[in-house]
Parts: C-alpha cells; sequence; structure tokens
C-alpha cells in the first residue's frame, strides 16, 4: 500500500511522527509531501528531527500568503506530485490550508482521500479552520475520527459509512514524549520553577488581529500572580509590534516558539496553561494541567465537560479564571490509548479501494 501524506504546519508534523512510524511498521511505502505553510526552522524543520519523522520526499516551498493565494499555491504544485506518485491513499491531516489542498487536489484527480482528525466541529464558520475541517470531511471517501464525539458529528452530517473511530494519533505522540522528557526531569523555561509558572500560546485571528482583544488576552496574563511563558508565534509577534503591544509587560515573560518535546516538559511542569490552540487544549488534558481557552468554543469538548478547560468570552475574568484550583483527576480516556496510529494505518489497510 503506498499512501501519501500532505502537512504544512507546525501541529500536522506532531500528527505525522506516529503515521510515519506506524507506516515504516507496517512495510508500507509513506510519501510525505511538505507544503512548506510554516517554513520557519523552529515551526517546521525541527519537528522532523525531534519526532524522528523521515525527511520530506516532496516540498513544495509555498511559504506564506492569504488564504486564498497559500492554498491556491499549493493546488497549482500538488497536481503533478500526485500523478507522479499515484498513491493507493492521500491522506491530509486536522484542517489547515494544506488540508483543504491536499484534499482538492486528491479529489480532483479522483484519487482516494483519507481525513485524519476527522469530524472535529467548532461550529464557528467565522474560522477557516472550521471551513478547511467541513469540506475536507465531505470530500474524504475514508473519514478517521479520533473520538465518539467526532464519529456523532459525522454521523449527524451524513457521513456515517465512511467513519472509523481510530482515537487520537496526538495522544500517541503526547503521552510517548511525556514520559520520556518528564523522566528526565529538566529545567523548565526561563529560569522558573516547576509548578510555579503558566505556559502560553495565543495566535489565532481572532486574538491577534483586532488590538483590543489582544491588548486584554496580554493585560489579563500579565496581571497573574505568576510568571507566564508566553511562546511567541511569529503571527504574535508581528501582530503585537503593529497594534503597540509590549508582550513583555507585567508577569509575561516571551520566549521563542519551543521545540514539541521542551513544549511538552513545560506543559507537564506548569501550573496552568492559556491558549486558542485546539492542540495545546487537549494536551494540557493528558498531562492534567488545567487549561483556560480564550476562544467562544472548543473542538476538544471532552476537555470542558471533564472540567479541566474552561472557556473564556469575557477577558476582564481571565486572570480569576486562570487562577482556579485543579479539579479532580477523571478516570475517562476519550481521546484513545496511545494507540490510534497503527489503528488509522490498519482502516487504510481494511478501506483499501479495489
Amino acid at each position: 500500500m503506498r499512501v501519501l501524506s500532505v502537512v504544512g504546519a507546525r501541529p500536522q508534523f506532531v500528527k505525522l511522527a506516529p503515521i510515519a512510524h506506524a507506516m515504516a511498521a507496517a512495510g508500507h511505502e509513506h510519501v510525505i509531501v511538505h507544503t512548506g505553510q510554516h517554513y520557519d526552522a523552529k515551526m517546521s524543520d525541527v519537528f522532523f528531527a525531534d519526532l524522528r519523522i523521515p525527511a520530506p520526499d516532496v516540498h513544495l516551498g509555498v511559504g506564506s500568503g492569504t488564504h486564498g493565494v497559500q492554498t491556491g499555491a499549493m493546488l497549482s504544485a500538488l497536481d503533478a506530485v500526485l500523478l507522479e506518485h499515484r498513491p493507493d491513499w492521500v491522506l491530509v491531516y486536522g484542517d489547515t490550508n494544506s488540508t483543504i489542498a491536499g484534499a482538492l487536489s486528491a479529489v480532483k484527480l479522483h484519487l482516494p482521500l483519507a481525513h485524519l482528525e476527522a469530524g472535529l466541529r467548532s461550529f464557528n464558520r467565522r474560522m477557516p479552520e472550521e471551513h478547511n475541517r467541513v469540506l475536507t470531511d465531505h470530500a474524504a471517501d475514508l473519514c478517521l475520527a479520533p473520538t465518539e464525539v467526532a464519529r456523532g458529528h459525522l454521523a449527524a452530517e451524513g457521513l456515517a459509512a465512511r467513519t472509523v473511530v481510530t482515537g487520537d494519533v496526538m495522544t500517541d505522540v503526547c503521552l510517548a514524549t511525556a514520559a520520556t522528557v518528564l523522566a528526565d526531569e529538566p529545567a523548565p523555561p526561563a529560569g522558573l520553577a516547576s509548578g510555579e509558572f503558566v505556559l502560553s500560546t495565543i495566535h489565532r485571528a481572532d486574538n491577534t488581529d483586532d488590538p483590543q482583544r489582544l491588548r486584554a488576552i496580554v493585560e489579563g496574563l500579565a496581571a497573574l500572580p505568576y510568571p507566564v511563558v508566553l511562546t511567541a508565534h511569529p503571527r504574535l509577534v508581528a501582530k503585537a509590534a503593529e497594534h503597540g503591544i509590549d508582550l513583555a509587560q507585567g508577569s509575561v515573560h516571551p520566549v521563542e516558539p519551543l521545540e514539541y518535546p521542551a513544549m511538552v516538559a513545560a506543559l507537564g511542569q506548569a501550573r496552568a496553561v492559556v491558549t486558542d490552540s485546539g492542540g495545546l487544549q487537549k494536551e494540557a488534558f493528558l498531562l492534567r494541567t488545567p487549561c483556560t481557552t480564550v476562544r467562544t468554543e472548543t473542538e476538544w469538548t471532552e476537555t470542558v465537560d471533564l472540567g479541566w478547560n474552561v472557556l473564556v468570552t469575557d477577558l476582564s475574568t481571565l486572570t480569576a479564571v486562570v487562577d482556579r484550583p485543579a479539579p479532580e483527576p477523571p478516570d475517562a480516556a476519550p481521546y484513545g490509548d496511545g494507540h490510534a496510529a497503527e489503528a488509522a494505518v490498519r482502516a487504510l489497510e481494511e478501506h483499501l479501494p479495489r
């Protein structure tokens, strides 16, 4: 079986890692195409080394641009790549521009399409990610859902017959990485003490493009009674400078984006997390670190239902919400047992078009 994976952004490299390992263990051919959506070395190349992912077979190098320009550049380059390799499956990941470009190219060329992390829904159509994931699910021949909630969303949209629940591949990576890095008792970032700092990431357009909203988030973090390690995504740095907002104020310590093992280590050592990242909400839950999400909704509703994640819509309450006590650890494991990649590869084998 030949599978061609299309990836291009930091979260997709993390999801790719267990799939690449499971594909190799099963003896299948795996072609990796990197679109170049994230082209900064700290957001891209380092992940392949840290997570022991084979170097991409193809690098499209599309770089930045508006959603339409970026997606169009990927599409114009992908057709030739897919025609050259003629895979049994085109596998796309998550909800980025690389996801929708890979999906569109595959279906236009009548190549079987599988979507990893299918069925997630924020029900916020202002998010470009929501359009990407919905359109990809409906184009896919096989929807690889991470949870039963995701399966329910797909069934409600008439896609039950195409759906397989595999568990969540990010769980595979997070738990395996945490077991390794935390066992070594690494030094926390910025010279801080374990359990005595808050970890934060902010990058979504709804938060960074609105000067008043971004200022309120930074001021809420700055007012916390604990140091805040803010891993500053390039988008956040650029928008803060554009809006005249100083990220290094009060309790906030901006740092460059952390490599994935260091990020997992910091997450396991933090007393709390503040984010607008979907993946980090779930990883915080897996490592039992209370999470506060500065969004109006989440795709990972289980984290909220189980008490480990609180959505903040009124930013004047951010400081108080972050400083809440941790809940009791749950017995539930909604994201699987850490073997989702093997389940995904089996699903691809079993549903291979004849």
